[in-house]
């Protein structure tokens, strides 16, 4: 059996067990893999085969590790993602003395408190988070 096809069913393999994991870190690992299979049709010797697909795993898995870390690093209580009221738009007839605010928001009565530096003044605002049950908002 030639070193390309030993390649590309490890390569295979590594994609049937990503399906079952998903965590796609065997993926990256996988087109190390690819690589090496590459690097036999190339005509390459075995230790290149190797090395290629050590290098391209590596470089692969590296990247997806570094972009998934940066990927979580938004907090989850103003990601969009997560929730749905960031970016919706309230509006604000009267403050508290204790900065926080009364609004009708999806049929529902909610409280609401100014970001950090925004204005407290009457007008619309933008949902930026949610701080517990309250909206933290900007004005718009």
């Amino acid at each position: 059996m030639e070193m390309s096809t030993l390649w590309w069913v490890f390569a295979g393999a590594a994609v049937v067990a990503e399906l079952l994991t998903g965590t796609l870190y065997l993926l990256m690992v996988a087109t190390g893999m690819v690589a090496g299979a590459l690097a036999a049709h190339a005509g390459a010797s075995t230790t290149m085969q190797i090395t290629v697909a050590a290098i391209v795993g590596l470089v692969a898995t590296a990247g997806w590790h570094f972009f998934k870390k940066k990927d979580l690093a938004v907090d989850a209580n103003a990601n969009t993602d997560v929730n749905q009221d960031i970016g919706a738009t309230v509006h604000v007839s009267h403050w508290k003395h204790d900065g926080t605010a009364q609004v009708n928001y999806r049929g529902a009565n909610w409280a609401v408190q100014a970001a950090p530096g925004a204005a407290q003044h009457t007008g619309n605002y933008r949902v930026t988070a949610l701080s517990g049950n309250r909206l933290v908002v900007e004005p718009v």
